[in-house]
């Protein structure tokens, strides 16, 4: 039995090079905010971060923060609770998102 995956790759031979262009797009996006993350990661889940990301950046910017000052690589951020968490080494993306989300909650519960 063929599911339905598989026939969709049967009728687009280009589509497993299509989510790897997306995730390469998405990865190199995500690494200019300065988050990390693995050169295999599903490119839905990447987006899925990156729209978290997004919603972070937003909360930082709407308490008064400013994304440059508070990267990850910022020496001297404004405030801890403005930059990027970190993900852990064997976090899966699913739960770095949810705390990238826990963050930027956190920032406008501050406000």
């Amino acid at each position: 039995m063929i599911g339905p995956e598989s026939v969709d790759d049967m009728l687009d031979p280009h589509r497993e090079d299509e989510r790897e262009s997306a995730a390469m797009e998405l990865a190199g996006r995500l690494a200019q905010k300065g988050v990390e993350i693995n050169s295999d990661e599903d490119p839905a889940q990447l987006a899925d971060l990156l729209s978290a990301v997004e919603e972070f950046e937003r909360a930082v910017e709407a308490a008064g923060g400013d994304l440059m000052v508070n990267s990850p690589e910022s020496i001297d951020p404004q405030s801890s609770s403005f930059v990027v968490p970190l993900r852990r080494g064997d976090e899966p993306i699913s739960r770095y998102r949810e705390r990238v989300l826990d963050a930027a909650r956190s920032i406008g519960a501050d406000r």
